[in-house]
């Protein structure tokens, strides 16, 4: 027997099972760790401040909700930018699974989407270090194409979403 999909009031898909800290689906009733509410809405720097703090805490999965909840918000020229950030934290996610083909695939897409979204040249949102992200996704994605997913560190897979200033 399959069980039917979590609909919210409306109708719309959700999924009300818990998730482990790596974004996992647990069993219904069972423990998992705070989820980010479906209708989270914050401003660009809310959501790159929000999506920080979860990719500090390890969990790369959840930066991915926070980023996507801003692309499907987004009605602008940063919907794509915001798109590409989300696949970014989901390659991460894959990486932090062990998934090495799927990190690799994510990895590379988001940096071209960011690439692609810098030929707009409209103003970076929230102080965002498109750069550096790009720089990070492709050394990681060659790191985890040549040695699997034993080149990932926490470390790599908090990467900094904001251009940093020497002393800060």
């Amino acid at each position: 027997m399959t069980r039917s999909r979590d609909r919210d009031g409306r109708g719309r898909a959700r999924n009300a099972r818990p998730r482990d800290a790596a974004g996992r689906p647990l069993p219904h009733g069972a423990p998992g760790v705070e989820r980010v509410p479906e209708d989270l809405a914050l401003s660009p720097a809310e959501t790159v401040t929000e999506a920080q703090r979860l990719l500090d805490s390890g969990r790369p999965f959840h930066a991915h909700e926070v980023l996507e909840g801003a692309w499907k918000d987004a009605d602008d020229d940063t919907r794509e930018l915001w798109r590409a950030l989300a696949q970014l934290a989901v390659g991460l996610t894959h990486a932090q699974r062990g998934n090495a083909r799927g990190a690799v695939a994510l990895l590379r897409r988001g940096a071209e989407g960011v690439r692609l979204w810098r030929v707009l040249d409209v103003a970076v949102p929230a102080g965002l270090d498109l750069d550096g992200l790009v720089a990070h996704a492709d050394a990681l994605a060659d790191d985890v194409e040549r040695d699997g997913t034993c080149a990932v560190t926490s470390a790599r897979l908090a990467p900094r979403l904001r251009v940093t200033r020497p002393g800060v």
